[in-house]
């Protein structure tokens, strides 16, 4: 009798004795060993038991200590020993063979799902026969950028090729602004519709298959947790709805360059609306100019005083006194709270140097020695 054949012999009768565990060790007596694989429920899976008993290194050891994430799809209709062999060539197992075994010793075989998964090399054989059981949607990285207006971020997510997105349906959903959150229900009566302004800047990770209802929900989520009931209640008490702080905020995001000036280009505005002046943000009129289809641009770059001037708009400021009907824009964190807690000046005025940064003044003839001293 050879060897292995005398060691499984002695294993069946162990098992039918109840003992636990079996060793091919020097003395040939059965041995209780201390390993994660369980005890056979049926004799048929002894000669696999036995053969994990070898590989008990390869099973509790990954393949790498390499942490970096790898994508690994499976294909429907996929087999357990091909998707054992590509694991093996990708680095993620050591031994397709030991893999495979674990697989028809657990009876998972018919629970390996086709999906797509990100799976690493410091996983152990049992993580990842586990992982594998758990079919995950394709995973995206969706980047909305702070003062982007809503048809930008329409343009940006068609480019992703999302499996259930519709740009159309994004505007319109947008415009329609049929969404229950409390922020929203703050808007002045004969305010606009659209929640331009509350689709938070983010970086999100969503499945490619996600719908346009659900990440615009998304992002609408995203607004109410990170805008803390701490700024809206300062909001408040600055007497200032949240819908006109972001509205605010808007103009801010687009004006300010530099992140430190925010909170004083707030106070500008602020000061301005505080005296009934017109606010003039060239933002709100490029906001009024809209697509610029010989060149591409959402917002008008370079734009004369003229265009400034004459864009016929409820949203441009230099028509307008006070701020405009709704936010130009998706604003950050950071610019809505320096429309919240803005610096506290006294200046109406404030000039771009050239560099990003604004000169600031109180008075208009200030305002004007700064203009001849800046102007490119």
């Amino acid at each position: 009798m050879g060897k292995e054949q005398f060691v499984f012999t002695l294993c069946v009768g162990a098992l039918a004795l109840g003992l636990f565990g079996c060793s091919d060790s020097n003395d040939g007596g059965l041995l209780v060993t201390s390993t994660p694989i369980p005890t056979p429920a049926a004799v048929e899976d002894m000669p696999i038991y036995l053969y994990l008993q070898q590989h008990q290194d390869e099973l509790g050891a990954a393949a790498s200590d390499d942490p970096t994430p790898v994508p690994f799809s499976i294909a429907p209709g996929e087999l357990p020993t091909e998707v054992a062999v590509r694991l093996e060539k990708q680095g993620l197992v050591k031994s397709a063979e030991v893999f495979i075994n674990l697989v028809k010793y657990k009876h998972v075989g018919t629970k390996i799902q086709a999906g797509d998964y990100v799976l690493r090399k410091t996983m152990t054989l049992d993580e990842i026969v586990e992982a594998l059981q758990h079919g995950l949607a394709k995973m995206i990285a969706v980047t909305i950028l702070p003062g982007w207006r809503a048809e930008e971020i329409a343009d940006y997510l068609a480019t992703l090729g999302l499996k259930n997105y519709g740009k159309d349906q994004f505007l319109k959903l947008v415009r329609e602004g049929k969404f229950d959150y409390a922020f929203l229900k703050d808007r002045a009566k004969g305010a606009p519709s659209s929640i331009e302004g509350f689709l938070f800047p983010e970086t999100y990770k969503v499945p490619f298959d996600i719908s346009t209802d659900a990440l615009i929900t998304l992002m609408l989520d995203t607004f109410n947790q990170r805008v803390t009931d701490k700024l809206r209640q300062e909001a408040t008490a600055a007497k200032m709805t949240l819908y006109e702080a972001v509205t605010l905020a808007a103009i801010v995001e687009r004006e300010a360059v530099v992140a430190s000036e925010r909170p004083m280009v707030a106070s500008v505005f602020l000061n301005r609306v505080k005296k009934k002046m017109y606010l003039q943000a060239d933002s709100t009129a490029q906001y009024a100019l809209g697509y610029q289809a010989a060149t591409k641009q959402w917002w008008k770059s370079p734009v004369t005083i003229e265009e400034l001037t004459s864009a016929d708009s409820p949203y441009n400021t230099y028509r307008r006194a006070g701020l405009p009907p709704g936010p130009i824009c998706n604003p950050s964190l950071a610019s809505i709270t320096a429309a919240i807690e803005p610096a506290q000046s006294d200046y109406l005025y404030f000039y771009s140097k050239g560099d990003g940064t604004h000169v600031f003044s109180k008075t208009y003839d200030e305002h004007l020695q700064n203009q001849q001293k800046y102007a490119r």
